[in-house]
């Protein structure tokens, strides 16, 4: 099969197996040589094939030698068509930490289903000796399906209260253009915050919890982001900027949750910008990553996923005493 890169409104629609084995190894090389550390053992990841949750199963499987088991909606190749990208990365990950001795499992499905939380919940039992002490939700996804009502929610990503114009680049030609966004419904809000909130991530605990399958002192970690004052409108003050709030709320709930019944803690990691499928079809983004990133990298502090989780390890979870966090305990 020859595969030509499918694009559609600045996204790459289809993925490259030999490119995705050099951005999986290139993330294992740099864990090797880094200094090891003791850190989780059994690591439970909802959303592990790509981005910050990918780079948290490598830095955990070869930083602290974790068995990791990964959840993720991911499909193989067929006649027509190419895997898709975190296909391919989970399973180079898994041929790579088996050549090392490291236990890996992949599951693939939609995270959201009961079905899919009692696949992993059998495969703790099975592989884990029963016991997780680190469940990290890193999920992306535009849609979700309640598992207790079947009610079907659609993410959007747009403003609240007004329309958004500003000035973006077209990363195939480079040229500045002008986006627009129209304001979301109240509908719409509700949708973003159903999908990408933290009320899946407290379904997760609640399902480990109840299966008795989270260690004494686990610790359960969601991703967010802050951002700039230009993308505010937009991202921090529109739709998924209130998923957010919703997910950094479930983040405090969890804590105490874990707290009271394990000695655990869940927190909220905030992350330096990325380039994702939202990312890139926010106007103005693209264009203020590019700067960031060059900017950044003139300062000596550019970082990639896999750079950040290994400090977020190294540095906070498992750096020993109490985690640094903010006022908001992010």
């Amino acid at each position: 099969m020859v595969i030509k890169p499918m694009i559609r409104n600045s996204i790459c629609l289809n993925a490259h197996p030999a490119g995705l084995r050099i951005y999986v190894q290139d993330g294992i090389d740099y864990i090797k040589k880094q200094k090891k550390f003791t850190g989780p053992k059994n690591v439970l990841i909802v959303g592990g094939s790509a981005g910050y949750g990918l780079a948290t199963r490598i830095a955990a499987a070869f930083g602290a030698g974790a068995k990791t088991l990964s959840i993720a909606f991911e499909k193989p190749a067929s006649d027509r068509r190419a895997a898709t990208a975190g296909w391919y990365a989970s399973e180079y990950f898994k041929t790579q930490a088996e050549a090392q001795g490291l236990f890996t499992e992949n599951i693939y499905g939609d995270a959201f289903s009961r079905e899919i939380k009692d696949e992993a919940i059998a495969a703790v039992k099975k592989h884990f000796g029963g016991k997780v002490d680190l469940l990290v939700y890193s999920l992306a996804s535009g849609v979700r399906t309640d598992p207790r009502t079947g009610v079907v929610y659609r993410s959007v990503l747009k403003p609240i209260g007004a329309a958004y114009s500003a000035k973006s680049v077209n990363p195939l030609t480079g040229q500045l253009e002008e986006g627009s966004i129209s304001p979301a419904t109240e509908e719409e809000i509700e949708a973003t915050i159903k999908v990408m909130g933290g009320e899946d991530w407290e379904l997760w605990v609640d399902a480990l919890l109840e299966a008795g399958v989270l260690s004494q002192g686990a610790v359960s970690l969601a991703y967010s982001y802050i951002g700039p004052d230009m993308t505010r409108a937009v991202y921090r003050d529109g739709t998924i900027g209130r998923a957010k709030e919703h997910i950094e709320n479930s983040a405090k709930v969890l804590d105490k949750k874990l707290k009271s019944s394990l000695g655990g803690a869940a927190y909220i990691s905030v992350n330096k910008a990325l380039v994702t499928r939202a990312s890139a079809v926010i106007p103005v983004v693209p264009l203020y990553l590019g700067i960031l990133f060059k900017t950044m990298e003139k300062k000596g502090l550019q970082e990639d996923c896999i750079e950040q989780m290994y400090r977020l390890m190294t540095d906070r979870l498992y750096a020993g005493g109490s985690v640094p966090t903010d006022a908001e305990g992010r």
